[in-house]
């Protein structure tokens, strides 16, 4: 059994707030996945339009606090990054698992593999879906085993939000690779993912629900301005998104690049066991077939700023349905029988 559709639920809200890890030391780029009080404050308003009970927890540590003292929830509804490790966007998925807990978007498996994007691109490749060659540079005597025709592009395997990615990430010949992976070895701690160059245009589609049930929401193509710099989706074109970077809805029907990109993205999604919604990235090669490129199952929900709400927004979808139809995917995998031992042993309102 599972919850009826439209049943008000208390929904815990786990998340990380970029001022308290910037108060407590942290630099602008270890934070720059975190999400800010806005982002919050509109998903807990969107989930009492919708009927729910939010209640705000944190981060991890504050999860823990909260299960130790005996709260529950009949849901969670997690965008918590994590802060540490290669498999951080697992950690709290992991723990509410241990107590029974459902939660929104993907489980701890498809996080930790998806936030590691050469083990990602080797899933999906294995599942048919196109996307470019690469090699990971582990120690700098890598870049001389590299095999891969330039120009190459270089970034960290294992971050987001454009983090280590500027326009010296296209690298067109041996030594350009070596001296920006030298630095990005040092500064992330982790491999540097290395892959065949991809010319064309750029495509990020947004995917709503889960398996069988996931359908496209749309896609958005990314056009950078005169003053973005060139050629990369970068940190700093991202972060200053509404000066640097236009965005075009694709259009599936008239546009076969779209179509195709659109038919990838849920074929990877669905590969991956990703759930409830998030977006996929894709470029297209010279010949103009679209190409995998990463999946972000934990997409940014700010609504003005992060690329999924601006899907949806110019894609006629309002945030508050957005937010409606995440928790709904989720809420399909809450027992019945879970909800009410979550009222009889220890959750407090």
């Amino acid at each position: 059994m599972i919850l009826p559709a439209g049943v008000a639920m208390h929904i815990g809200l786990t998340y990380d707030l970029r001022q308290d890890y910037l108060a407590a030391g942290f630099s602008e780029d270890e934070t720059a996945e975190f999400d800010r009080p806005d982002t919050i404050s509109s998903i807990e308003a969107a989930l009492v339009q919708l009927g729910h009970r939010p209640d705000r927890i944190g981060h991890a540590r504050q999860l823990i606090a909260r299960l130790a003292a005996g709260d529950r929830w009949d849901l969670v509804f997690n965008i918590a990054e994590g802060l540490s490790g290669i498999a951080r966007e697992a950690q709290i998925p992991a723990i509410l698992d241990v107590y029974g807990i459902s939660y929104t978007f993907s489980d701890p498996l498809v996080m930790a593999l998806t936030l590691h994007k050469g083990l990602t691109k080797t899933v999906v490749a294995a599942g048919g879906v196109p996307t470019a060659a690469f090699a990971l540079v582990e120690r700098p005597a890598d870049v001389d085993r590299i095999n891969l025709p330039f120009p190459l592009f270089a970034k960290p395997v294992a971050e987001g939000t454009g983090k280590g990615v500027t326009p010296a990430s296209k690298v067109k010949d041996r030594a350009a690779l070596q001296a920006v992976c030298e630095p990005l070895l040092t500064k992330y701690g982790q491999p540097v993912l290395v892959e065949t160059f991809l010319p064309g245009r750029e495509f990020t589609v947004g995917i709503t629900g889960t398996g069988s049930a996931a359908r496209v929401m749309g896609t958005l193509e990314i056009l950078l301005l005169a003053n973005a710099e060139a050629e990369v989706y970068s940190y700093i074109n991202k972060e200053y998104c509404e000066e640097r970077v236009t965005y075009a809805v694709g259009n599936p029907i008239a546009d076969q690049q779209v179509r195709a990109a659109e038919a990838t993205a849920l074929a990877a999604w669905r590969i991956l066991g990703c759930r409830d919604g998030g977006r996929i990235d894709l470029r297209c090669d010279a010949a103009g077939v679209p190409n995998f490129m990463e999946v972000n199952p934990l997409a940014g929900l700010h609504p003005e700023h992060s690329d999924l709400p601006i899907l949806a927004t110019m894609v006629g979808l309002p945030f508050v349905e957005l937010i409606e139809r995440i928790v709904t995917s989720a809420a399909e995998r809450i027992p019945a029988a879970e909800r009410s031992l979550a009222r009889r042993f220890g959750r407090r309102p």
